[in-house]
C-alpha cells in the first residue's frame, strides 16, 4: 500500500470557489462576523465606484500578528469541529477568503496590532502565473499604498479588508456608479436585518456601529418588540446539554402599522413571506422567512414570527452551511418547535380576526356574523338583531323590512375579493382605524337619547356596551355615565 499527496491545484480551487453563490450583501455580513468575533465596537464599509473602484471593511478589533494573519488567509484556517469561543461567528475557516474573492479578484488584508502593522495579499492573477497557493505577504512600505491606510493607522488595534478588481460587480450592468448605489442599498437593508441585535445594543451585547460611507445603519427589529408586540411563551429546548431557546412573537395588525414599519417588515415579497422562524447563531441572524416545512405560509399566520436562538456548539446539528445562509433544525428541536408552531399560528389567526382587538367575553354582540352554510362554504352578513338596529325599529315602527333588506344587499354586495387582494398585499385600510372614544359617546347619546333619563336609558347603555363597537370603550362609556353626560 502507497499514499499519494494530492494538494488541490491552486488556480483551479480557488477560482471555483468563487462560484460558491455569495451574493455582495451576504459576503460582506461575512467579512462583518470576523470583526465582530474581534471584539470591535465600529466598523466602516467604504464603497468608491469611480476609476480604480474598491470596497473596504475597516474595524477597530483587537488586530492580528503577522503569524495570526497568514494562518487567517489559509484556506481551512480552523476545522469545523474545533471547539470555538462563545462570541465566535466563524464556522469553516473560509469565510473571509471565500466570501471576498466571490466579489473580487485581489483581497488584500491588512491588521494593526499593539502598533504593529502586517498585511497579506490573495491576488488571482498572481495564483494563475505562480501556479501554487502564493501568498503575497506586504511590508510596512506597501501597505501604505491601500485605500484607508490612514484610519486603520490612527488605531492601535484593527484590521483592513480591501476588495480590488471587482470583475464580478460590473457583469450586467451598462452603469457601475448607479449599480453601486442600488447595491448600497441591498446591503444596507440586509445588514441592518443580520445584525440587528448588535446595532440595538440589546443587554448582554455589545452595541456595535457599523457605517457605510461614515452613515451609521439603523437596526431593523423584524419583531417590532418596542411596538405592542405580543410575547408568547418562551420555549428552551436542550440539545445534547446546550440551550436553543425559543420566543414566538405575534406582530400587531397592519391596522396598527405606519407604511414605513409595514415596509420594514414585509419588503418586496410582504408580510406573507417573511412569517416563520427568525434563527439566531450567537445573535447574528442565519436565516429567516420559513416554516422548515412544519407547516405552510398563510395569511392568517403571516403575523407569527418565532426568534430561536442557536449556540455555536451545535453546528453540526443544523448542519450550517458555509455562507451561513441555510440551517436545517434536528429532529429533537423539530419536535418542539412543531408544538409552538400550533400556539403562534392560531394566535397570530385571532389577530387577524378581530383585527387586533381582543374579545371582551364570548357574550359580545357583533356587527358581522360569520356563517358556516350546510354545503361548507362560509358566508357573512349583518347582524340584523344588532340592538342599534332594534333602536331604530322601536323608533320607527314598521321599518324593519326594509332594513332588513337593505342589510342584505350590503352583505350580498360585500367586495370580498378586492378585500382579499388588499389584506394579502398588506395595504392599510382606513377604515380599519379604531374610532376615538369621543365619536363612540356621541353615537351612543344619540341612540339612548329617545329613552326616558333614569333606570331605562341606563339599561339600555348597559345593554349597548356589550355590542360593537362599544364594547372596545367600556371604560370610557362608563366614565361618561359617571359624569351625567347621558342624562341630559
Amino acid at each position: 500500500m502507497r499514499y499519494a499527496d494530492m494538494p488541490p491545484y491552486a488556480p483551479t480551487l480557488m477560482e471555483s470557489t468563487r462560484a460558491i453563490g455569495y451574493s455582495i450583501e451576504a459576503a460582506i455580513a461575512d467579512i462583518i462576523d470576523n470583526s465582530i468575533a474581534a471584539n470591535a465596537a465600529r466598523i466602516d464599509i467604504d464603497f468608491f465606484p469611480i476609476g480604480q473602484s474598491y470596497i473596504s471593511i475597516l474595524d477597530d478589533g483587537h488586530g492580528m500578528s503577522e503569524m495570526e494573519l497568514i494562518s487567517a488567509m489559509q484556506y481551512g484556517s480552523r476545522s469545523p469541529l474545533d471547539v470555538r469561543e462563545e462570541s465566535d461567528l466563524g464556522r469553516y475557516g473560509l469565510g473571509m477568503k471565500t466570501a471576498s474573492l466571490s466579489q473580487c479578484r485581489v483581497l488584500t488584508v491588512i491588521s494593526k496590532q499593539n502598533g504593529m502593522v502586517a498585511g497579506a495579499q490573495w491576488n488571482l492573477n498572481h495564483i494563475k502565473q505562480a501556479e501554487s497557493w502564493s501568498l503575497i505577504v506586504l511590508d510596512e512600505s506597501e501597505v501604505k499604498n491601500f485605500p484607508n491606510w490612514d484610519k486603520l493607522n490612527s488605531y492601535l488595534n484593527g484590521t483592513l479588508v480591501v476588495w480590488q478588481d471587482l470583475d464580478k460587480f460590473g457583469i450586467g450592468e451598462s452603469d457601475i456608479a448607479a449599480a453601486f448605489t442600488r447595491k448600497m442599498n441591498l446591503i444596507r437593508d440586509h445588514l441592518s436585518l443580520v445584525f440587528h441585535r448588535y446595532l440595538s445594543g440589546e443587554p448582554g451585547l455589545k452595541k456595535t456601529d457599523i457605517r457605510m460611507n461614515d452613515l451609521s445603519i439603523a437596526p431593523q427589529d423584524p419583531f417590532l418588540i418596542r411596538k405592542s408586540t405580543q410575547l408568547m411563551d418562551e420555549e428552551t429546548i436542550v440539545v445534547r446539554g446546550e440551550k436553543v431557546k425559543v420566543k414566538p412573537y405575534i406582530l400587531p395588525h397592519t391596522s396598527k402599522l405606519t407604511k414605513k414599519e409595514l415596509g420594514a417588515l414585509g419588503g418586496k415579497e410582504g408580510l406573507r413571506k417573511q412569517q416563520g422562524f427568525y434563527v439566531y447563531r450567537n445573535k447574528r441572524l442565519l436565516i429567516w422567512g420559513t416554516w422548515f416545512r412544519l407547516m405552510r405560509q398563510g395569511d392568517l399566520s403571516k403575523l407569527a414570527r418565532v426568534q430561536v436562538d442557536i449556540p455555536n456548539s451545535l453546528d453540526d446539528l443544523w448542519t450550517l452551511d458555509i455562507k451561513k445562509s441555510t440551517a436545517t433544525p434536528p429532529e429533537e428541536v423539530r419536535k418542539n418547535l412543531s408544538v409552538v408552531i400550533e400556539k403562534i399560528s392560531e394566535g397570530s389567526k385571532r389577530t387577524w380576526t378581530y383585527r387586533g382587538k381582543k374579545e371582551v367575553s364570548d357574550q359580545v354582540v357583533h356587527i358581522w356574523n360569520r356563517l358556516m352554510t350546510r354545503d361548507g362554504s362560509i358566508v357573512y352578513e349583518v347582524n340584523p338583531d344588532h340592538p342599534m338596529i332594534d333602536a331604530l325599529v322601536e323608533e320607527y315602527p314598521g321599518i324593519r323590512p326594509k332594513i332588513e333588506l337593505i342589510l342584505k344587499q350590503i352583505a350580498m354586495s360585500l367586495p370580498l375579493n378586492s378585500l382579499y387582494i388588499d389584506l394579502t398585499n398588506d395595504e392599510k385600510l382606513s377604515n380599519e382605524s379604531e374610532a376615538k372614544s369621543s365619536e363612540i359617546i356621541n353615537v351612543l347619546t344619540q341612540l339612548v337619547a329617545p329613552y326616558p333619563a333614569g333606570d331605562i336609558r341606563t339599561a339600555m347603555i348597559n345593554t349597548l356596551i356589550q355590542t360593537e363597537p362599544f364594547s372596545a370603550f367600556i371604560d370610557e362609556i362608563n366614565d361618561a355615565m359617571q359624569r351625567g353626560e347621558f342624562n341630559d
